[in-house]
């Protein structure tokens, strides 16, 4: 076991699981990753403070990488040294929060025209 005794996922194991829980992340260099592309600067802040929200509720912090129309995702718990399911919980917690988007025949209207883009799901 690791140093605090999470129980870690060893490559092909958290590949297995991203595959059938994650499939839109990816496991490389010791971190499960995803980059969402949105819609321009505005979007961009609006992922990276749901993102901060929810890892701050979990006491849990992704590394991000941000930028005008996108931010990249790194997940690892430095303290197990490796990945653990409280990667793979919040992951799944930002993947709900990133992609949610009304459905066609919501009563939500979604994004105003011209305010941008809708980022990819």
């Amino acid at each position: 076991m690791a140093q605090d005794d999470k129980k870690t996922y060893d490559e092909a194991a958290t590949r297995t699981k991203l595959e059938a829980e994650l499939p839109s992340w990816e496991y490389r260099d010791g971190w499960i990753r995803r980059t969402y592309k949105t819609g321009g600067w505005p979007f961009t802040l609006m992922v990276v403070n749901a993102i901060g929200y929810l890892a701050e509720a979990a006491f849990h912090h992704p590394d991000l990488n941000v930028s005008w129309a996108q931010v990249t995702v790194k997940l690892s718990t430095h303290s197990a040294d490796g990945i653990t399911d409280n990667d793979f919980e919040l992951a799944k917690r930002i993947e709900e929060q990133v992609t949610w988007l009304p459905e066609e025949s919501a009563s939500l209207d979604g994004f105003e025209k011209g305010f941008g883009k809708k980022w990819t799901r």
